[in-house]
């Protein structure tokens, strides 16, 4: 009840504010100068602080709504996810010389096989119109001296859950580099003791790139699908520094013939 009540206090003090200087604007022109001079200083006053509001407000209105789930999904998609690395805060935004094995958070895990690790991973805020994705990741390689770099995505339980080799699974990214170098997204499917994987190089020279899997070109057991991971390979990393904006998955059936 107290809250209601300060609600309702608080828009009749504005409305009352908003009045009061609607008429004080109409009397300006006919003020005498010391009258006007303190006005002006008031209005001033008033000024930086609604200015810092609608400062804040605008750069936080245009940012992504953090656990924003929006995903552009092909027709016919009967399953998207977005995972948790671009979609929401993590505990540790940051990691400096990350470990092989080294867990970013729940379902994100990064693997070199560097003798001495020069990476470093930070999950930033976007800020960009376009983006969809509240949050992005940047991985800064300085010298690197190992064979691999890989980010490992688990996927959720949902992803094996009436997926068919009549499926087409694609994944989406959203890449920024500060130099070229190729990367190879393979999709694993455990099913049963085995696991089946499909290898797709990401197309170079577009900052918006996609590419599916079709399960049909699989000897994957329908039945016994136990769950699903992708790996984003990242091919002679050295020196550069990679931002995905957005990475996402959806599935669709292959229209019939």
């Amino acid at each position: 009840m107290a809250g209601k009540l300060d609600a309702w206090l608080d828009r009749a003090l504005q409305k009352r504010m908003q009045r009061r200087w609607s008429r004080l604007a109409e009397r300006a022109p006919a003020m005498d100068l010391d009258e006007l001079r303190g006005l002006r200083g008031a209005a001033r006053g008033i000024r930086r602080q609604l200015d810092r509001v609608i400062h804040e407000a605008e750069h936080r209105l245009a940012l992504p709504v953090i656990g924003s789930n929006a995903i552009r999904k092909p027709l016919g998609t009967d399953w998207a996810w977005r995972p948790d690395l671009w979609r929401g805060p993590i505990p540790v935004p940051g990691f400096s010389s990350v470990p092989t094995k080294g867990l970013v958070c729940d379902g994100a895990t990064v693997f070199h096989d560097c003798r001495r690790s020069e990476l470093t991973v930070r999950q930033i805020r976007n800020t960009r119109e376009a983006d969809l994705a509240p949050f992005g990741f940047r991985m800064d390689v300085f010298r690197f001296d190992g064979s691999f770099l890989s980010l490992v995505l688990d996927l959720p339980a949902e992803a094996a859950q009436g997926l068919k080799l009549r499926h087409l699974v694609r994944l989406d990214v959203i890449v920024e580099m500060e130099k070229p170098l190729e990367i190879f997204a393979r999709l694993n499917i455990k099913h049963g003791p085995n696991v089946e994987q499909i290898v797709r190089e990401l197309p170079l020279g577009d900052e918006e790139v996609m590419v599916e899997f079709d399960m049909a070109y699989t000897k994957v057991n329908e039945k016994r699908i136990e769950r699903l991971w992708v790996d984003l390979i990242f091919e002679g990393p050295e020196m550069n520094q990679i931002i995905l904006r957005d990475v996402t998955l959806s599935r669709r059936p292959r229209a019939e013939l």
